[in-house]
């Protein structure tokens, strides 16, 4: 560990920070290094120099992880995919295989003792220690269709919190990025929610899950807030709904059976990026809880009352 405690210790740091900021491939990376470099020169940070490097090393991996599976996931789009039934309402290609082996293969040989949990995999359960946790296509649907919406989403908790969060939208190399404290980034850009304070002005977005318990509740939840908002959008991919949310193309977005692998990533983009995340009732949302919504903040409340409202006998 490396106390800082005096200027010219303070100035050092600031220096080899600035060192490792210039030497950043991407601007992602640059973004957060210049962020801890501020920092570290105004004092007011306690670096842990190992720990530091390590978080550098994952978020490098991460988007790294992302662009390598993006690649696979371009080159086969206008491909016949072979579909594969896994449940009701849900399918995998093999190209959800292909650019998942890349992903959790870059993991294990630069991080083998961390955990991990992925769509397809599967895997580790949700620790105290570190987890990846990777949905290599998320909106599969989509691509089988040839829709041009879907992402890759690869998301890093510690403690059961978010750590770090990648989404990588391939058709339009959109690169989102966020870590814990440091803010939310869109191929190097800071990005920030969204300023809409009423949900009458408001674009709200949801998916609508496979079940149909699930797609009833959705429904419900719908015709509540369809009659309060400005308008609403079904993208058909969790991900990116929540990094859209934290760039501030949505207001809001709702989704009452999302999975860990879908929000890992998007949950912290939407709260770096000045967002709020919570469950339907309004408790602080946790991967492993299927209910989310997530919103500017400004709107959240209001949005919370629309969804349990009812009118009109509904």
């Amino acid at each position: 560990m490396l106390h800082l405690t005096s200027t010219s210790q303070a100035a050092l740091t600031g220096l080899r920070f600035r060192k490792r900021l210039r030497a950043a491939r991407d601007g992602q990376l640059a973004h957060h290094c210049a962020i801890l470099v501020c920092m570290v020169a105004q004092g007011r940070v306690v670096v842990k120099s190992r720990t530091y490097r390590i978080i550098r090393r994952m978020l490098q991996t991460a988007i790294e992880a992302a662009h390598r599976a993006g690649q696979i996931i371009t080159e086969r789009y206008a491909a016949v995919h072979a579909i594969t039934v896994k449940g009701y309402r849900d399918i995998a290609t093999e190209v959800d295989a292909a650019a998942e082996a890349v992903i959790l293969g870059l993991i294990r040989e630069r991080f083998p003792d961390h955990a991990i949990l992925s769509e397809e995999a599967g895997g580790s359960g949700i620790g105290e220690g570190v987890i990846w946790i990777v949905d290599p296509l998320d909106g599969t649907t989509n691509y089988a269709h040839r829709l041009p919406s879907f992402a890759v989403s690869i998301g890093v908790l510690e403690g059961g919190e978010p750590l770090l969060g990648v989404v990588y939208e391939p058709l339009r190399d959109y690169t989102f990025v966020a870590e814990r404290g440091q803010g939310a980034t869109l191929n190097g850009q800071v990005i920030h929610v969204s300023h809409i304070a009423n949900l009458g002005h408001a674009v709200v977005g949801l998916d609508w899950g496979h079940a149909d318990e699930v797609r009833e509740r959705t429904l419900a939840y719908l015709c509540r807030v369809a009659r309060r908002c400005g308008t609403v959008r079904a993208w058909g991919s969790a991900a990116l709904m929540l990094a859209y949310v934290a760039a501030g193309w949505l207001d809001g977005y709702f989704n009452v059976a999302v999975k860990p692998w879908d929000a890992a990533a998007g949950m912290l983009l939407v709260a770096e990026a000045g967002g709020r995340c919570s469950t339907p009732g309004g408790e602080p949302y946790r991967v492993d809880l299927p209910g989310l919504v997530a919103t500017n903040g400004l709107l959240h409340d209001e949005l919370l009352t629309a969804m349990e409202r009812r009118s009109h006998g509904q």
